[in-house]
């Protein structure tokens, strides 16, 4: 079985900016929920069978408490936070499986609910479903795989070692020493993709990289620089590898036969008027009927 996982948050805001905005009749804004429906539908329709879908119910995790720079829900339109609560309930009541996230974050979800199919026997390849770059980490020879739905776009390790320079298992020290501004947190001074791939492509892990420059093994630009500012710096680029290092703990279904797709619930009639999306449960029931 192919097992797929989607970024619900990811795809939420793809849709919020993709899509001219709607009310329904109560005032309610509903175009980026929607969309988000439909787009899963779509997905069942072309032969998705396990189906999970990752949301931060809150924006704000226990990360925040490690980095005061952490993201936040600040600045987020309202109009788009207030649609986080509909496209939940929207795809439960398509019949969809919810990892709706509160201390951990949506990607913590994706990255455990991978582990978790992986370890299944049964399941012949994950794909994760989101473009994001910390989620490369969860990439596994012939195992996992992360999926750009919108660009078709398979990526496996050698994808992720083409994207990035470095392996999958890096990838949260790679973010370390670079930073991720959509995380808020800015890496180290003076280190950029370039000389973090070079440096990490041959020792593979933060504690592995020495201090002092003339034992580097590697030829990088500016090595003595480089080497000074992660000597000073090292315990905040283990913070920040942390902050990066998505857990593999977070509370997802304990099966893959929890993920199997049955059909929508009795919900999706008042959910579909409530989009205004008058045609939802006849093409659900379409797919459902079709897998019978």
């Amino acid at each position: 079985m192919l097992v797929h996982l989607i970024d619900g948050t990811y795809e939420l805001f793809r849709h919020f900016y993709a899509l001219p905005a709607a009310v329904n009749q109560e005032g309610e804004p509903i175009a980026a929920a929607r969309g988000v429906a439909v787009s899963v539908l779509g997905l069942l329709r072309e032969g998705a069978t396990h189906v999970a879908v990752a949301t931060d119910q809150v924006i704000e995790s226990f990360r925040n408490d490690l980095w005061p720079g952490y993201k936040t829900g600040e600045g987020i339109d309202s109009d788009l936070w207030s649609q986080f609560p509909l496209v939940e309930e929207a795809l439960a009541a398509l019949g969809v499986v919810v990892w709706a996230m509160v201390e951990f974050e949506a990607d913590d979800a994706l990255a455990a609910g991978a582990a978790m199919a992986a370890a299944d026997p049964r399941v012949e390849e994950v794909w994760i479903c989101s473009p994001d770059k910390d989620l490369a980490q969860c990439v596994l020879d012939g195992r996992v795989v992360q999926y750009d739905r919108r660009r078709r776009q398979r990526i496996d390790r050698s994808g992720v070692r083409a994207r990035f320079g470095v392996d999958p298992e890096s990838i949260p020290d790679f973010l370390a020493l670079v930073g991720d501004s959509a995380d808020g947190y800015p890496g180290l001074p003076g280190w950029g993709a370039k000389s973090a791939s070079a440096v990490l492509a041959h020792y593979r892990h933060l504690e592995a990289i020495p201090d002092l420059p003339h034992r580097w093994e590697v030829d990088v630009r500016g090595a003595k620089r480089l080497a000074s500012t992660l000597a000073e710096n090292r315990e905040q680029a283990m913070l920040f590898r942390h902050l990066a290092t998505l857990r593999r703990d977070a509370p997802v279904s304990s099966s893959v036969d929890e993920l199997e797709w049955r059909g929508p619930i009795p919900a999706l009639v008042e959910m579909a008027a409530r989009l205004e999306a008058p045609d939802l449960v006849a093409q659900a029931e379409e797919v459902a009927r079709d897998r019978r």
